[in-house]
């Protein structure tokens, strides 16, 4: 039927033709998403199989897992175009209520099962998260569209004031973030917390500290899903546009303490840095995973200032301040340490980048309180051996490794049903305890050669064997005995274990 003459009529009411949502205001994708359902498989992929517990082979799912899975999928992407082209809660359930669009067949599948009231929830459940995407999400129509607005995000990103360590700090994790996004080639990306805590060069309790009281706040940052085994989690970059949210997450003793405010005079009514910033992020993104930028040596300060003075030559302290948004106190103690190693030079009142400083060698600078002359850096190593931080990166990435490598054993474990052996020690020998065997299955689930027959689907299953004793046993990938082997060893270990007893 053409797209434009048809119309979802509600089961229950007459709909007025204002409510109705026509197929015409939909993309033709859509439109056959809805009518046709899911023909090229699009939203199948990963529905129906898994990986196996040696991460590499894949394992069919059970029919009705997968078939679920893949009708949720659609739903929710019928929900999103829906939700893109102005539509309601009540226009949504009637394209997919309707019985003649494949793509409702899921919700349909939910209302005959479980009851109308069940499905109509399911419905404003997938409809209020496609809202939440759509509120907080761009329509990219191609790539070039999706880095004209990754540039404007890293535009406002280097416009925006970061004050205190806190606010420094979340500039790197999204710096870090629109690292990912950009080789993804738009703002939604994936990466997982370790992922991120190394690009950004801080630790994950940091990380964490930051996601929850600046970023996500701010809506510069939302996790779509969390990510599981070896996959990241799913995160879309926001414009940090939230309304009714002021800059206090932004904010971490940004103003000095060395005179306290006097409310008389009306002191500290703004601000000390300026409302607005200006700093080159790209130089900031290649050095803030360097050991002398952490918290202990040069800092997330130098990281803004060097980034600063990189954009803008020749500016004064108090042009600094406001271009960083670093404080007066902390900019000036900051400069006085990059000129220690040789990073930057001023002229009277005005400071600028050594030559070659963003390659961590700095030129020999006099001092002129004592005459001597300062020694130059040597290089970003020699940076971070000079304030003792040499290595941090390379031992957080060797602990995130060997985090990894434990979490990935806990879910080979868990995927071959396995639970730890339960041993005990008799005159100097282990002595394995037997764990309780499953009841006799069924004869109606029998079937040839000792296999096992899903009651649900009546296929046989693969993963299950019929013991010779009659009971039931599961046969992981990993596990290479057949069901023979097994119902041996566990009439054995429980025979040691009786005599034991």
């Amino acid at each position: 039927m053409p797209h434009h003459t048809h119309q979802a009529d509600s089961p229950r009411r007459p709909i007025h033709p204002s409510e109705r949502l026509g197929l015409h205001r939909l993309p033709p994708a859509a439109a056959d998403l809805v009518l046709l359902g899911d023909l090229t498989g699009r939203y199948a992929t990963g529905s129906y199989s898994r990986l196996g517990s040696d991460r590499r082979s894949v394992v069919l799912r059970a029919d009705r897992q997968g078939a679920a899975e893949h009708g949720h999928r659609i739903t929710a992407a019928i929900a999103c175009h829906v939700a893109r082209a102005g539509g309601t809660v009540g226009q949504l359930t009637q394209l997919l209520l309707h019985p003649e669009h494949e793509g409702g067949r899921h919700a349909r599948n939910i209302a005959l099962r479980s009851g109308q009231s069940r499905a109509l929830d399911y419905i404003r459940r997938v409809w209020a998260s496609a809202s939440d995407a759509i509120s907080t999400t761009i329509a990219l129509s191609s790539r070039h569209e999706a880095y004209e607005v990754l540039a404007a995000l890293r535009d406002r990103i280097e416009t925006t004031p970061w004050r205190g360590e806190r606010g420094r700090t979340a500039l790197r994790v999204l710096r870090a973030h629109l690292n990912f996004a950009e080789i993804a080639g738009g703002p939604l990306h994936h990466a997982s917390e370790r992922q991120t805590a190394e690009e950004a060069g801080v630790s994950r309790t940091t990380l964490r500290v930051v996601y929850e009281t600046v970023l996500r706040p701010r809506g510069w940052l939302r996790r779509l899903r969390v990510g599981h085994g070896r996959e990241g989690s799913t995160w879309y970059l926001g414009d940090g546009t939230i309304p009714g949210h002021g800059d206090h997450a932004l904010l971490s003793r940004f103003r000095s303490t060395r005179f306290p405010p006097d409310p008389a005079l009306e002191e500290w009514t703004t601000p000390e840095t300026a409302t607005t910033a200006d700093i080159d992020s790209t130089v900031l993104g290649q050095l803030m995973g360097h050991d002398a930028f952490t918290h202990h040596a040069l800092g997330s300060a130098a990281l803004v200032i060097i980034s600063a003075l990189h954009l803008r030559p020749d500016q004064t302290v108090a042009e600094l301040v406001g271009t960083s948004s670093v404080s007066r106190a902390t900019t000036y103690r900051t400069l006085k340490r990059l000129a220690d190693h040789g990073l930057v030079q001023h002229t009277g009142e005005t400071w600028t980048l050594a030559p070659r400083a963003l390659e961590g060698f700095g030129i020999h600078l006099p001092d002129a309180d004592n005459g001597h002359t300062a020694a130059p850096a040597q290089g970003w190593d020699k940076v971070a051996e000079h304030h003792g931080t040499s290595g941090i990166a390379a031992r957080r990435k060797a602990l995130h490794a060997a985090e990894r490598a434990a979490y990935q054993e806990a879910l080979d474990r868990l995927s071959e049903h396995r639970s730890r052996a339960l041993v005990i020690v008799r005159d100097g020998r282990q002595v394995l305890v037997p764990v309780p065997r499953p009841d006799e299955i069924p004869p109606t689930w029998h079937a040839p050669d000792g296999r096992v027959l899903d009651p649900v689907t009546g296929h046989s299953a693969a993963d299950w064997r019929v013991a010779t004793d009659g009971r039931l046993i599961l046969i992981t990938p990993a596990d290479q005995r057949s069901y023979d082997e097994l119902a041996a060893a566990h009439a054995e270990a429980l025979s040691e274990w009786e005599s034991v007893a």
